[in-house]
């Protein structure tokens, strides 16, 4: 009976060795992970629309919008080396009733933030900012309306577009 026991000791440590050793049947596989990145370009702008108050031109030459700083933000995916640009362009001159126009020049803006650029607008379209390669980007636009004693009397509006790219 002593000697089954030491035999069933042996033949466990033995299988205890073996295990730890190494010998149990293994396999492996590979596994290929495949992702893909598109060009994509989100543009968000904090507020869809601005206003110029009234004002007397002596003593408020430039009219700032109410709604300055208006936050930009821009985010692409793109190649490394890819410039991603943003644009806008003016539909046309601020028009008021019947025949009566303000040169859509007399807006501008300024800009805060790394790429954004400062600028007046156009209906050709104008550079508002410019980066490289991918990336979330975030500032701001302050409006301005030069004013002037040579505006007739009225409300005026236009539609300006912004475009962002990202090759």
């Amino acid at each position: 009976m002593k000697r089954m026991i030491v035999v069933a000791v042996l033949v466990v440590a033995c299988i205890t060795w073996a295990i730890a050793a190494g010998w149990a049947a293994t396999d492996q596989k590979t596994l290929t992970v495949n992702a893909t990145v598109a060009d994509k370009a989100k543009l968000t702008l904090g507020v869809a629309a601005i206003d110029f108050a009234s004002a007397d031109p002596d003593a408020t030459p430039s009219i700032a919008a109410a709604e300055n700083p208006v936050t930009v933000t821009v985010k692409a995916n793109t190649s490394s080396s890819s410039t991603v640009t943003l644009t806008v362009q003016a539909n046309g001159d601020l028009l008021g009733s019947g025949s009566d126009s303000i040169a859509i020049a007399n807006v501008t803006w300024t800009a805060s933030g790394a790429g954004f650029a400062a600028g007046t607008m156009n209906t050709a379209p104008v550079s508002a900012g410019s980066w490289t390669g991918s990336g979330n980007r975030s500032g701001t636009f302050s409006y301005f309306l030069a004013n002037s004693w040579a505006y007739p009397k009225g409300s005026y509006t236009q539609t300006v577009v912004y475009t962002l790219t990202a090759p």
